[in-house]
């Protein structure tokens, strides 16, 4: 289960949707490849300009309602309108929620926004990943650090926008990325 806002949904250049094109959808693919003997579903209830406010107000009757056997949860970007010690209150609502319940939750850092710096430290999404990761620390749950691995890209010398449909979302290699570091962790 993917829960988030946009990025997970498949926003490309807004208002068009590319849900196969999404990381989620990738992964899946993947695990698919991987496991062709197996039924895998993928389910996405991430919503398009939704924060971790809204997502932890339906994340009952959304989410646990489908019993997901793992939930991934990414609001990164939309969690700045609301600063980071309001969403650390809303991860950690649906961390728990989940936690009651027994399913397994990963945590997703941001994907980039080319309207901040990736590469500074006290930018508002690097405090987000931050913050996500303290989570991670916080209830011993694992964390893709896709804000980490785009800031690697960076540091090799790749303009962040190659992997960007428009500012704030990714295009299909950024969504690659992502879908990668998922893979990457699951190995």
């Amino acid at each position: 289960m993917f829960h988030g806002h946009s990025v997970p949904a498949g926003y490309f250049r807004t208002p068009v949707v590319r849900r196969f094109d999404s990381y989620p959808m990738l992964f899946h693919q993947e695990m698919c490849k991987r496991y062709p003997n197996a039924v895998i579903d993928v389910s996405i209830t991430a919503i398009g300009g939704e924060n971790s406010a809204s997502g932890a107000k339906r994340f009952a009757d959304d989410v646990l309602v489908l019993k997901p056997d793992v939930i991934f949860i990414d609001y990164c970007l939309n969690d700045r309108r609301i600063g980071v010690e309001e969403a650390s209150k809303h991860w950690r609502s649906m961390i728990q929620q989940a936690s009651e319940k027994e399913i397994p939750v990963v945590l997703l850092t941001p994907t980039p926004d080319s309207n901040e710096d990736i590469t500074n430290p006290q930018s508002p999404l690097a405090a987000h990943a931050e913050s996500v990761r303290k989570l991670g620390s916080e209830f011993n749950l694992p964390v893709v650090d896709s804000y980490a691995a785009f800031q690697r890209i960076v540091s090799d010398g790749a303009e962040v926008s190659t992997y960007l449909s428009q500012p704030n979302h990714p295009n299909r290699p950024g969504h690659q990325v992502v879908a990668d570091a998922i893979l990457k962790w699951l190995d």
